[in-house]
């Protein structure tokens, strides 16, 4: 075991966050940290690394173990090179090699007597630098800062010049190469592109060490994690096993718990009624059995109604009127900065309906695409055709959208000013905003908080095609659920850029992927570009040395590609099928029973009971009918399967 996590406690201002939460880490562990913004989750980490101290409780790391941090924010400083500040961290192997070219000269020049000596300190020097790693240290740095995706041209650049994500990366490419029994990781894949997630995931997962993550990035704690640490309501809860299997285990466990406490409260009330019924009965023996019966109820320990956390918080996304079928046309789009050519002669179609995202490292564009659409940056060259009917609705991942000097109040009335105050005030509370918070500038908010003011203007715009630049930046793992829940229910047509693999796993049905200034269709979600990604890229690669192209679609990609694209669209065509089905049955089962309800009340209205010739009509109708509804429940029981 490396660490030991025991009855720790810790409130602010008599507040508690952590209440006797308790776990240990074991040898080459992966652990991961979860729960919502607030949980404490980065306070427990402080507690361990010895920055905070609790209030109760203890934390044992074991005496020959060492353990690295990485906070949310930690950077470097300093006038070093990025490569001289990795370098950094292997001193004691540059001094091994120092002391070794040291002997070396030495042994050249040196009598018998001195030599043995000196080869015996030399054997014992290449021993220690070989255990270190020492003829590979190089390699090693160099390829820690590729994967953490920085290029070789950048490796001489100062320190102090790079931006505040550049510092983090250079902060967690020196903790890697530490190697520490131990690393626990704050929001490590924050300033990340995927390939360098990618390439992190792979380097954890076969780290010789244990390893603790805090994130919310979902898709990279799958790939990762083999024990959750659940912080929820102050309390800690470990469950075994993936993200995923967690997910499944929390769910059944909260359906359990609310089914307990729903019985408990059904039972409770039930006595209740009992004590009453016996009171009012107003006899002595009766009397005493209902205070027989109070003191049982009093002695219950009363079950906590379970805090569903996912009902606080209200998103749903619905189109005020439909759009045409032609949503979006992008032709021969280029885009540069300077001597910068981001891309160039890009196009691409969305349909109404559609759930695109687009993908791809930081820096290729991405995002300048989408501001292209909403008339935010000029293209050099390309047209953007926007369909009939579309109203657009933009959510920004820095937020421009929102006026930093306005309240909260202020940010929806002035936006909407048909809204009564009391619509206002019941949106901002459908998103966690209510009472003197309405009132609160937007620059005072957290990331987090300024996203779900994002997200309340775009639920009020009803538009019908929605333009999202990083959505689930900020927003912790239950806050993505809602949102992925709002986009899979909505009914127009959705573009976004996202790094966040396992939103796009559950919301895309198409993704492009801007990659080496060229745009690749994928008919699927992030599961079927991995799987189809590296074939492409080949692809591109050889037609890149044939001819331009800045557009490749599956469809028209070799057979056995075309086969998977074809057998994609016959299947989704045959869901949509089944679903017209489905509704077309459930319309005609409404409109049968509606009827025989008619026939019902006809049949005893006095005008008609006394007509033979009427009822016996009214009578075979509804026959017919129950006739034609038994064949319908049967149908509409497959047609659900």
């Amino acid at each position: 075991m490396i660490l030991s996590v025991n009855n720790i406690d810790k409130s602010f201002n008599e507040v508690p966050v952590l209440n006797n939460v308790s776990f240990h880490i074991e040898d080459y562990e992966k652990a991961a940290i979860v729960g919502i913004n607030g949980a404490g989750k980065t306070t427990l980490l402080r507690i361990i690394m010895g920055e905070l101290a609790a209030d109760n409780g203890t934390v044992t790391v074991s005496h020959d173990k060492s353990i690295g941090y990485l906070s949310q924010h930690e950077a470097v400083s300093g006038e070093n090179t990025i490569y001289d500040e990795l370098l950094s961290v292997k001193q004691d192997i540059i001094d091994l090699e120092r002391k070794m070219r040291s002997v070396e000269m030495q042994m050249k020049s040196a009598s018998e007597d001195t030599l043995k000596g000196l080869m015996d300190t030399y054997s014992a020097l290449t021993h220690s630098f070989e255990s270190s790693n020492g003829y590979a240290y190089k390699s090693e740095l160099t390829g820690v800062l590729k994967g953490l995706g920085f290029t070789e041209s950048e490796f001489t650049r100062t320190v102090s010049t790079l931006s505040g994500g550049q510092k983090t990366r250079v902060a967690l490419g020196k903790l890697l190469l530490l190697k520490p029994d131990l690393i626990i990781l704050d929001e490590p894949t924050n300033h990340l592109d995927m390939s360098s997630i990618t390439w992190l995931e792979t380097y954890l997962k076969s780290y010789k060490g244990a390893v603790m993550i805090v994130s919310h990035d979902r898709f990279f704690l799958d790939r990762i994690a083999t024990k959750i640490i659940e912080l929820d309501n102050t309390k800690a809860t470990v469950f075994a096993g993936s993200y995923s299997d967690y997910a499944v285990k929390k769910e059944a466990l909260r359906a359990a718990q609310y089914n307990a406490y729903m019985k408990q409260q059904q039972d409770i009330k039930h006595q209740e009624e009992v004590i009453e019924k016996l009171k009012s009965f107003n006899r002595e023996k009766s009397i005493r059995r209902a205070e027989s019966r109070e003191k049982m109820l009093s002695k219950i320990e009363v079950i906590d109604k379970p805090v569903d956390v996912r009902a606080d918080m209200h998103l749903k996304l619905e189109p005020k009127f439909a759009s045409g079928n032609d949503v979006l046309r992008v032709e021969d789009l280029s885009k540069s900065f300077g001597s910068l050519t981001l891309f160039g002669h890009l196009g691409f179609e969305l349909k109404k309906g559609e759930h695109v995202a687009i993908i791809g490292d930081n820096g290729t564009g991405k995002t300048t695409i989408l501001k292209i659409i909403n008339e935010l940056l000029a293209p050099d060259e390309g047209e953007i055709r926007i369909g009939t009917n579309v109203q657009i609705g933009y959510y920004d991942q820095e937020h421009h959208v929102l006026h930093m000097d306005k309240t909260l109040f202020e940010e929806i009335s002035d936006d909407y000013p048909t809204l009564t105050n009391t619509e206002i005030r019941n949106t901002l509370a459908a998103f966690l905003f209510t009472g003197e918070d309405v009132f609160k500038q937007i620059k005072s908010l957290s990331g987090g908080e300024r996203g779900r003011v994002s997200l309340a203007k775009l639920m009020l715009s009803e538009a019908n095609f929605l333009i999202l630049d990083e959505p689930t930046n900020h927003l912790d793992i239950l806050s993505k659920e809602i949102l992925e829940d709002a986009l899979n229910a909505y009914t127009g047509t959705v573009l976004y850029v996202s790094h966040d693999r396992y939103f796009i796993n559950k919301t895309a049905s198409r993704i492009l992927d801007l990659n080496r200034k060229t745009l690749t269709s994928y008919l699927g979600n992030y599961d079927y570009y991995l799987e189809k990604k590296d074939e492409q890229l080949a692809l591109i690669d050889t037609n890149a040395n044939t001819q331009s192209t800045s557009y490749v679609d599956l469809s028209s990609q070799p057979v056995g590609t075309k086969q998977d694209w074809q057998a994609q669209k016959e299947q989704q065509a045959l869901q949509r099928k089944k679903e017209n089905e489905l509704k077309k049955c459930e319309e005609r089962i409404e409109q049968l029973e509606t009827r025989n309800e008619e026939i019902d009340t006809l049949m005893a209205s006095p005008e008609v009971c006394t007509d033979v010739a009427k009822l016996q009509e009214l009578n075979k109708e509804k026959e017919k009918n129950d006739a034609e509804l038994a064949v319908l429940y049967e149908k509409w029981e497959q047609l659900s399967e």
